[in-house]
């Protein structure tokens, strides 16, 4: 079984405009509205996928039934944890002139110690066991930064593998306890090594001290425009990125780990289930707002991929 974590979700709205003017009343495209948040995103995305997985988040308040009728609605299973405060929300609003995206994002609600810890509680109580944990997004105040790492040791002892795809200091201790899989950007992954830049023909080399150190079995970097990379200890591959029209990004990292999660549920090879990884990452960003990847955009770029991404390979020394 698939579990989702998401300790800081909100109810995701967004709206188009054709030039942000200060001062001025805008009138706006019509407001969408969707349940948000790194392993709500990464639920949401493996249910379009044809998967299943238990989506657990903190919820409070109005938005936070929002989020909970929402997912009823799109019935994917879910466990909230209630808590005193009402859960966020954040606006994303697109300029078609210009097709910049602005992205406001609220703080979240605040959790107690007691709040936060039910999550460790809820996850050993389950049956069956979860097989695959997937920790996304930022944390809410009130959360220490080694959260991500005690659940690291949870994970442990469910024997589950752990996915995390997070950043800054919360990645770096969770990092320190180790865990299957890590998806850092090139800034992140920077962190992780101490340096405050890393050339191209350094990234693997990065990424390799890494494993070695044992924070992680699986690194995948993602590069941006330019792909992704994967290390594992026998070896490196460059998976490249196919050239689509972007929307959004919002939502695309998620929906990146979302197919890679799906992919290793399903016992593929670590390299087919990062190619499909990039091929939902990529496939998100073509639609607008916060809506996240079409199922046959995906297979029709992971098509793609798989035609070119041979090219890449490399062995390590």
């Amino acid at each position: 079984m698939i579990v989702t974590i998401t300790m800081n979700p909100a109810v995701d709205k967004s709206t188009s405009i054709d030039k942000l003017v200060p001062e001025k009343k805008m009138r706006c495209s019509e407001l969408i509205t969707e349940a948000g948040g790194g392993g709500i995103n990464v639920s949401k995305a493996i249910k379009e996928l044809g998967g299943e997985s238990l989506a657990v988040f903190p919820s409070g308040g109005m938005n936070g039934k929002l989020l909970e009728n929402y997912l009823s609605q799109k019935q994917i299973s879910f466990k909230s944890i209630p808590i005193a405060h009402e859960t966020r929300e954040n606006i994303v609003v697109r300029e078609t002139d210009t097709n910049s995206q602005y992205r406001f994002v609220m703080p979240g609600a605040v959790l107690s110690e007691k709040e936060a810890h039910a999550c460790f509680e809820l996850l050993q109580q389950l049956e069956p066991r979860p097989t695959c944990i997937v920790a996304s997004g930022s944390l809410p105040p009130g959360i220490p930064d080694d959260f991500f790492g005690q659940l690291a040791r949870v994970v442990k002892q469910l024997n589950a593998r752990y996915i995390i795809d997070t950043s800054g200091r919360p990645l770096q201790l969770a990092a320190k306890e180790g865990v299957y899989l890590l998806k850092p950007n090139l800034s992140e992954l920077c962190a992780l090594v101490g340096k405050e830049h890393l050339e191209v023909n350094e990234v693997d080399d990065a990424a390799m001290e890494v494993i070695k150190q044992g924070s992680c079995e699986v690194m995948v970097v993602s590069m941006g425009a330019t792909g992704a990379l994967l290390v594992t200890r026998d070896g490196c591959e460059h998976v490249p990125t196919p050239t689509v029209k972007k929307q959004s990004t919002v939502g695309a990292g998620d929906s990146m780990v979302a197919g890679m999660v799906w992919m290793l549920a399903q016992g593929k090879s670590i390299s087919e289930t990062v190619r499909f990884g990039v091929a939902c990452g990529t496939a998100a960003t073509m639609n607008p707002g916060t809506q996240l990847f079409k199922k046959e955009d995906v297979y029709r770029l992971y098509d793609w991929i798989n035609k070119y991404a041979d090219t890449y390979k490399m062995k390590l020394d």
